[in-house]
């Protein structure tokens, strides 16, 4: 069996419709096209959303509101449980150490949330806390310090 002798079977392919090829094949003439106008010729047809030269839907329609999300802040989201397990034995956990051992992107914003247990008091620093992750720093006998930006 060779390559060309595969499923599908020739008569269970599709052939595609080939248009322009004389009047006995029923798609001759103008090809399933009509008679002229600009559907007819080659490329023709409107863009999407064209009514004619009326004034569009979307033109005719106020515009609301506003897009804010070029501004928004946007924060690498560590738990505190795998923070703790990525640093164990250290008593200070410093940006530049989390950006090192990958757990956000470097240069990014980084939001501690307090998913998971954190039973070593520990320094951490970081650009935003949740408040369950302050809570439970603070009752080990840690810190938990938000940085500007």
């Amino acid at each position: 069996m060779r390559l060309h002798e595969l499923y599908p079977f020739d008569e269970e392919r599709k052939q595609r419709k080939r248009v322009g090829r004389g009047s006995g094949s029923g798609w001759g003439c103008t090809s399933g096209k009509g008679n002229k106008g600009q559907n007819a010729r080659s490329g023709g047809g409107v863009r999407p959303g064209f009514e004619g030269g009326q004034m569009p839907l979307q033109r005719r329609l106020p515009k609301r509101g506003f897009k804010n999300y070029l501004f928004k802040a946007r924060y690498e989201v560590i738990n505190l449980g795998q923070l703790v397990g990525a640093f164990e034995g250290k008593t200070e956990i410093t940006l530049d150490d989390i950006y090192a051992r990958g757990l956000a992107r470097a240069g990014a914003a980084v939001k501690v949330l307090g998913n998971g247990e954190c039973n070593v008091a520990v320094k951490v620093e970081a650009h935003k806390f949740s408040a369950s992750a302050v809570e439970k720093i603070q009752k080990a006998g840690g810190e938990a310090k938000a940085l500007e930006g």
